[in-house]
């Protein structure tokens, strides 16, 4: 049985999803594309879709936020993405991520 505390650090999902196949770390450029750390491939907002998400507070401060991102791009690449949440948020990520968003998976299902 899989032990449900292992999701509630950014690090503890990251090390479970990275066991899932989801080992693609990706960022978002200025140009509004995702893409692979190495700039090698990038994906528009309809060569992406957004697999889940998970939020998190910080243990000792609650205005530490973040979101992370479980994403599968069209030409099969697996990953992730972080970004802070709330005020702290990176626009572009943000920005990116709505119209991802708008194309499929409402992000408003709740906390994970």
């Amino acid at each position: 049985m899989e032990d449900k505390v292992e999701l509630t650090s950014l690090v503890g999902a990251l090390n479970k999803l990275h066991k899932d196949g989801y080992k693609v770390d990706f960022k978002v450029t200025e140009e509004g594309r995702l893409s692979t750390m190495d700039d090698k491939q990038t994906f528009g907002p309809d060569q992406v879709r957004i697999v889940d998400f998970y939020r998190f507070e910080g243990e000792s401060n609650p205005d530490d936020m973040a979101i992370l991102y479980v994403l599968e791009t069209s030409s099969g690449l697996k990953g992730t993405i972080s970004d802070s949440y709330g005020p702290y948020a990176n626009e572009t990520i943000e920005n990116f991520m709505k119209q991802v968003e708008d194309l499929g998976m409402d992000l408003d299902k709740g906390n994970r």
